[in-house]
């Protein structure tokens, strides 16, 4: 993806790897609207760089997409990279009975809002000479934490969702690009400055390199292994992962 001369829309802006990598492609000179539930958050994210613009979402509402989309395409008609980035991450525990409404909850906004704001986008990003299609999935696509078994699954099904999708939109000018983050100090989970959590400075620095290339997905160099883990002996990695977590706990700010 080319990281300059862009019209981009972030959702999910507001905070953490949305929000960084907004403001590192605004301070590259593309136009980018971020979106987000709350409109003080939106306020104080575009205040603090001016030129940025900002739309509110919903991106578990089909309507609200349906309207952001039409409010998009109207004021921002160079638009060329929808960046699919909204999501959150419970913990759960699938040893028991399930949360339904986590559950659905998570799915619809982890899984279903990507794919509803990807459509209601892609004719007119088929309209460009050159448009990207961007998914923040995670490394916990090839190697899930049972703790989180929800979160990892629904990052699992997006990933396999972009490899679909880019493969449909070849012949097109359309890209598909996938960014799976690691462990970013961020408020995801909760803001630990643990030296396990990768410094959100240094994941955007890498993150941008890896971007401007041609690659399928935006990986960083301390999880490839990690990347590279899913086949026919991937439950050792998976095992010896989640024992170290158990071991030593993510910090979840309680």
């Amino acid at each position: 993806m080319k990281l300059t001369g862009n019209t981009i829309f972030i959702t999910g802006g507001t905070s953490g790897i949305g929000r960084g990598l907004a403001e590192a492609l605004h301070k590259l000179g593309n136009q980018v609207i971020i979106s987000g539930r709350r409109t003080a958050l939106l306020d104080e994210v575009t205040a603090a760089n001016p030129g940025m613009a900002s739309i509110q979402l919903d991106v578990t509402s089909l309507d609200s997409i349906r309207d952001a989309a039409s409010e998009l395409t109207r004021r921002f008609p160079d638009l060329n990279v929808v960046f699919n980035n909204a999501g959150f991450m419970p913990f759960d525990d699938v040893s028991g009975p399930v949360d339904d409404d986590l559950a659905q909850e998570l799915i619809t906004t982890n899984l279903l809002g990507p794919i509803r704001v990807t459509s209601a986008l892609i004719e007119h990003l088929k309209t460009k000479a050159e448009a990207t299609v961007l998914y923040t999935s995670s490394v916990l696509a090839f190697v899930p934490i049972a703790s989180n078994a929800i979160y990892s699954a629904t990052k699992a099904a997006l990933h396999s969702y972009a490899l679909s999708q880019r493969f449909q939109l070849r012949g097109t000018g359309v890209r598909v690009q996938e960014i799976a983050p690691p462990w970013v100090d961020t408020d995801l989970i909760y803001r630990s400055g643990d030296p396990r959590a990768m410094p959100l400075p240094d994941f955007i620095e890498q993150t941008l390199v890896a971007l401007a290339t041609d690659a399928p997905e935006v990986i960083v160099d301390g999880i490839k292994a990690m990347r590279d883990n899913p086949g026919a002996g991937e439950h050792a990695l998976f095992e010896a992962f989640n024992q170290s977590l158990v071991e030593n706990p993510i910090p979840t700010g309680a």
